[in-house]
């Protein structure tokens, strides 16, 4: 790749992540997208035409990359070369008409009540006794409002004092949403809170994150809190390759879905741009209602 791409990537990451907000990841997955497209063209990404683009995901295909990594190599080219013509790069824009593969859509996994509640059981039990009403008022957190865990880890103290009932969360592009807390998380964060201060007492300054810890950013990282939550699943006799942080945030969907929780408020709670994504938790509830008539319906049965 050449320096003058490598200027241009960077120019297009920069105004991605000023006009859309667009998240570190991501602009780290389109870096990589955009460097293995040039890799493969062995001359300018700026030069590349229609066809060229159409080899290079063909073969991504041909290595058997999965739908969701190849729709995102080319949503990168194509918002690349959007980016070049409205720059005055280029005349033109060889990726405009380009289609992707689409995305397959998989059924959320998700875990049961029982489960939850094991998993919150274990949580108050298990480990270090000064820990445990950290790990107690995570796993609520997590449960009582469908959080990404990126959301959760980073939460400031400042947004739970005063003991609200409903809580800010700012998701993905800084959009900013409010979650109500069920009476269990509510108390669960009042404990922690407290312990939380007094821990901080000796501290100056003290941490701006509810969760802090000596990372380089502060806070609980990503990494720690998926392990703890296998920790605590393996501590509760569960599967810990069922249990992630995000079925915990499928579980809460799915678990309001079956409650009666009109789609609308899910998506608002859930934090989704589009209701579209949040429609695929009925799928989750089409099969088990399925299930439920093929078990329970007299005439369903064999014989």
């Amino acid at each position: 790749m050449t320096l003058v791409d490598q200027g241009r990537i960077g120019a297009f990451l920069e105004a991605q992540a000023a006009e859309r907000n667009a998240a570190r990841n991501t602009q780290s997955a389109y870096a990589r997208d955009l460097s293995d497209f040039g890799a493969y063209l062995k001359k300018s990404i700026e030069t590349a035409e229609t066809s060229e683009i159409e080899g290079y995901l063909a073969r991504c295909e041909a290595e058997g990359l999965a739908k969701s990594t190849r729709a995102r190599r080319l949503s990168a080219i194509k918002q690349f070369f959007r980016f070049a013509y409205e720059e005055g790069w280029r005349a033109d824009n060889p990726a405009m008409r380009l289609k992707g593969p689409g995305r397959a859509r998989r059924l959320p996994k998700t875990i049961s009540l029982d489960e939850v509640l094991a998993l919150a059981e274990a949580a108050r039990t298990h480990g270090r006794a000064p820990d445990r009403l950290r790990n107690i008022c995570l796993i609520e957190l997590l449960y009582a409002t469908g959080m990404r865990v990126s959301e959760l880890v980073t939460l400031p103290v400042a947004a739970v004092r005063g003991n609200p009932e409903m809580l800010l969360v700012r998701g993905k592009g800084s959009k900013e949403r409010m979650v109500p807390l069920s009476p269990p998380a509510r108390a669960a964060l009042a404990a922690w809170l407290a312990e939380w201060d007094a821990r901080m007492a000796e501290m100056r300054p003290p941490s701006k994150f509810l969760f802090p810890s000596r990372s380089k950013a502060g806070h609980m990282t990503r990494h720690r809190f998926h392990g703890l939550i296998k920790e605590l699943a393996v501590a509760a006799g569960l599967d810990p390759a069922r249990i992630t942080p995000h079925t915990m945030r499928h579980a809460f969907a799915t678990h309001l879905l079956e409650g009666g929780a009109d789609l609308r408020a899910i998506q608002i709670l859930l934090g989704h741009a589009d209701v579209a994504t949040t429609e695929i938790y009925t799928h989750v509830l089409d099969e088990r209602l399925k299930a439920l008539v093929l078990g329970h319906h007299p005439l369903a049965r064999d014989g």
